[in-house]
């Protein structure tokens, strides 16, 4: 019942009737008039029986026929040549990995997609120039050693390096996959965790509209390409950049899908067909779909098949029938595709068992990828999508064409190599077949010179990344002033403050335009509306209606230059838009500084995989994750409460994390990551958690701003500390800060116990800084020890320490190795979040104030300092129920 469907035609005569006067429309009044008039039939079928049936596939052959294919530019025999020598370099490059050290590589993907890269290198991708800044093209992850073959030929990459494919702790290598992160004059995009690439490259091509636009970037007719694979196609992502692509009309989009019809582990889907199911999918996308099925050579065959036969026998195989075939030889095909029927069997009895062999997949033949390709580039109002029929493992012969463990496959026997360098005709003697040297063409080649003369013609080298630009004027802290004083008796939300802050950038004359406000959705819940009105809502088409709230001060306003990019209900989406801001400054010459603020339990839980491909692709910007902590967000409950973002964000090494409770605190950090990031020019990304809880906001401390950004510092210190007096060092950061000010009251009211307050604005970073310190004392022996800056905090200050935060106890636990010489006890919000009000919540997470006592009481007791009588009458006073259920176990 998988089986394709191939319609039986009942009445031939009359289907050639009605084909022959659609020929007569078309000559005489063109095609227009003809699909005018398929419109018309379609509507009169759907006015008679309430539905419609329609076809979403065409027939399974080139999109592009003969007729109409473009002619081909470039020197067919030099580039095949060209070709070889990449293909093989490619090739040996994995094989001396395995050989030297084992490391693997891939070899079968890029054998599959070489001529549809070659063909795009050689005639398509610009490269940056004075006057243009170049297309953008994102490799497919596994074709990586194409791209570095390509490399060595152009002598961007010497043989010592290749030889360090995969090695690079040690060393100048290469990295397995497209890594902006470790090689960040090479690679652009950060590729290989499938689903990425499609969204990603989607959202920058939106990017680059918005910045036209907005006028910041003046248009140059620059193209996105995106390398991916048939199977990479089932990722949600993927699915998503399809719809993205054609809701906003992405011309300047182009994907070129490999289908060579193989999983990393078989067949993509054996069953069915699935170049079929793409075109159905993007074509009702909207986008401009070209397939290329089949090589140059099965043209004459189709001119031949007056009756359609052949054509339904390629629709009749599932593609686990055409990587059977692949899989086989000349005479396999001969018997099990052609001698189905004897008229096709006949019409291949003048061709040999090798040529059968030798009929090709279009994404072999240069012919067809360059028409393709043409096509693309010239289609406007829509995205193209390239549907390309491939074998992998092309070339590898009994070694890994078109098996189901190619992809695995990191070795080849010597015959297998013996038989590629024979398949492309390359220069390798047999003597050196087992050295496996690279090749290159001689420098005054023919070859050489053409390979040359097609790289200056398009531009500078792809991939490159460049990420030289000026640095940014970033305004004085002193710009945030409301900020950093008290709120008084006004109570306000450190979300509130943001809100407050980036407006105040927004009006900068030089940094405003170059701000990126970025929400996923509830812009008003996190008081943006605001800004509806001051900047817009971005909208390629502008705003086509009247707002249902156009009378009021802060109407819905979309607009063609808006400034806000309001995503919908999609995080993953949002954060490539910030990804795409993000890297403005390498991809467009041009440093935009994002903003993305999103429920903080739906950001860095939902799209971790994209927050990790920031790093590596050194995005610069801000990540706002608002409504945060485990008990912040009242009455929401268990998918909404986040109390581990803090412990995601850490294990991101460019991911500077920071938990804020007071608004001066959020103004400083913000201005230091503006310096850090667009002054000094840092690779790195901030995200800061705020609050929708209101309270008032003392000032800021004096000398306080150093110890904000370490991550620790004195908050209140107590006045007169007596000796003999029991005293603790009470830590705490976001809304669990006040928390624990309130528990340092109730210590000294009701026990006597006086306190130090510290406000812990990233323990994350003052565990890195614990972490260089340890470092260093191991590896300098010989040298003065540095000391953990929590030691220096700590220092001539007496008492245990007690920490509480919002979040997991792990982020509290981050600190406590590096805190030696005393007891140390961390509160924190372990188990699943649930429904109810702050004050509730906190009691079960016990992390309010009153278990904030209890446990700085415990430590003392432990201490000896206290009578342990004195945690009997606190669980009695504040009335703690004892058998509670532990939150961590629900």
């Amino acid at each position: 019942m998988n089986q394709p469907y191939v319609e039986v035609d009942i009445d031939p005569q009359e289907t050639q009737e009605w084909l022959d006067a659609l020929s007569a429309v078309i000559d005489v009044e063109g095609r227009p008039r003809a699909h005018y008039l398929f419109d018309k039939l379609a509507d009169l079928d759907l006015a008679r029986h309430g539905d419609l049936h329609g076809r979403v596939t065409t027939p399974y052959i080139n999109t592009i026929s003969k007729q109409r294919q473009a002619a081909y530019p470039g020197d067919a025999g030099i580039e095949r040549r060209l070709n070889a020598y990449i293909r093989w370099n490619a090739m040996v490059m994995v094989l001396r990995a395995g050989k030297h050290s084992n490391v693997g590589g891939h070899i079968a993907t890029y054998q599959s997609a070489a001529v549809m890269y070659d063909v795009g290198f050689d005639h398509f991708f610009r490269g940056r120039t004075d006057e243009f800044d170049g297309d953008m093209v994102y490799i497919q992850g596994h074709s990586a050693p194409g791209i570095y073959g390509r490399a060595f030929i152009e002598g961007r990459i010497d043989e010592a390096r290749m030889d360090n494919f995969r090695r690079e702790s040690d060393r100048v290598g290469l990295s397995s996959y497209p890594h902006p992160r470790l090689m960040p004059d090479f690679w652009q995009f950060p590729t290989v965790s499938m689903g990425l690439g499609p969204l990603t490259a989607a959202y920058q091509a939106r990017y680059m509209r918005y910045l036209e636009y907005r006028g910041l970037k003046q248009p140059q007719g620059r193209k996105v390409w995106a390398f991916l694979g048939d199977g990479e196609m089932d990722q949600p992502e993927s699915l998503a950049a399809i719809s993205l692509g054609g809701r906003e009309r992405l011309d300047n989009l182009i994907f070129v899908v490999n289908c060579n019809l193989q999983r990393l582990d078989g067949p993509v889907r054996g069953n069915s067909k699935v170049i079929q199911e793409l075109e159905a999918t993007f074509r009702a996308a909207g986008w401009n779909v070209i397939k290329v099925i089949w090589g140059s050579g099965w043209d004459r065959l189709l001119e031949k098949d007056v009756s359609g036969l052949l054509r339904q026998r390629m629709m009749e195989c599932v593609d686990g029938d055409f990587q059977t075939f692949k899989s086989q030889n000349g005479a396999y095909v001969r018997q099990h595709f052609f001698g189905k029927y004897p008229e096709l069997l006949a019409m291949v009895t003048d061709m040999s068992d090798d040529e059968i062999w030798k009929l090709t997949r279009g994404g072999h033949d240069p012919e067809k990828v360059y028409a393709a390709y043409d096509q693309a580039m010239r289609t406007t109002g829509q995205p193209t999508v390239i549907l390309a029929k491939t074998v992998k493992g092309f070339g590898m012969g009994e070694a890994g064409e078109g098996q189901n463990i190619n992809h695995q496959l990191k070795k080849m026997s010597a015959d297998a190599v013996r038989t590629f360098r024979d398949r492309f005709a390359l220069p390798v003697s047999d003597d050196e077949l087992e050295e496996m040297p690279y090749l290159r063409p001689a420098p005054d080649s023919e070859e050489a010179r053409y390979f040359a003369a097609r790289r200056k013609a398009l531009g500078g080298h792809i991939p490159a990344r460049f990420s030289q630009v000026a640095p940014l004027a970033v305004p004085p802290l002193s710009a945030f002033a409301s900020q950093l004083q008290s709120s008084g008796e006004r109570g306000v939300s450190t979300t509130m403050a943001f809100v407050r802050i980036l407006t105040a950038l927004l009006k900068d004359e030089n940094l405003g335009k170059l701000v990126i406000p970025i929400v996923p959705d509830e812009s008003r819940t996190f008081g943006m509306e605001g800004l509806f009105r001051q900047i817009g809502i971005h909208s390629y088409v502008g705003q086509l209606y009247t707002p249902q709230d156009a009378g009021q001060l802060s109407y819905y306003k979309e607009a063609k230059d808006g400034q806000i990019l309001q995503e919908g209900i999609n995080e993953s989406g949002a954060i490539c838009s910030w990804i795409a801001a993000g890297t403005a400054y390498a991809n467009h010459g041009l440093p935009t500084i994002p903003f993305y603020i999103f429920y903080s339990m739906f950001g860095l839980q939902r799209v971790g995989d994209l927050a990790w491909a920031a790093a590596d692709a050194r995005t610069r910007g801000f990540l706002l994750g608002a409504t945060a902590g485990r008990t912040t967000l009242m009455g929401e409950g268990l998918q909404h409460d986040d109390g581990h973002s803090h412990v995601l964000s850490s294990v991101i090494p460019s991911c500077i994390s920071y938990d804020p409770t007071f608004s001066y605190e959020l103004a400083v950090i913000i201005h230091d990551g503006m310096r850090r990031m667009y002054v000094e020019q840092e690779d790195i990304y901030y995200y800061i958690t705020l609050l929708n809880e209101a309270y008032q906001h003392p000032a800021m401390p004096e000398g306080s701003e150093t110890g904000i950004l370490k991550g620790l510092y004195l908050l209140r210190e107590h006045a007169k500390p007596q000796a003999k007096t029991p005293h603790v060092q009470l830590m705490g950061s976001g809304s669990i800060l006040r928390e624990v000010i309130a528990a340092a009251e109730l210590l000294e009211q009701d026990f006597g116990v006086s306190s130090d307050i510290w406000s812990a604005t990233s323990l994350t970073e003052v565990r890195r800084d614990g972490l260089a310190a340890e470092r260093w004392n191991m590896l300098h022996p010989d040298e003065e020890e540095r000391i953990p800056y929590v030691q220096q905090c700590l220092a001539n200050r007496r008492g245990p320490v007690v920490i509480a935060t919002d979040y997991m106890k792990i982020v509290g636990d981050q600190i406590r190795p590096f805190i030696t010489d005393r007891r140390y006890i961390a509160l924190g919000t372990d188990g699943f979040g649930r429904s109810d009000t702050r004050e509730s919540l906190r009691t079960f997470f016990e992390v309010d104030r009153h278990f904030v006592v209890l446990a700085a009481l415990k430590v003392l007791a432990d201490d000896g300092t206290i009578p342990r009588a004195k945690l009997t009458e606190a669980i009695q006073r504040y009335g703690i129920d004892i058998n509670k259920v532990d939150p961590a176990a629900v």
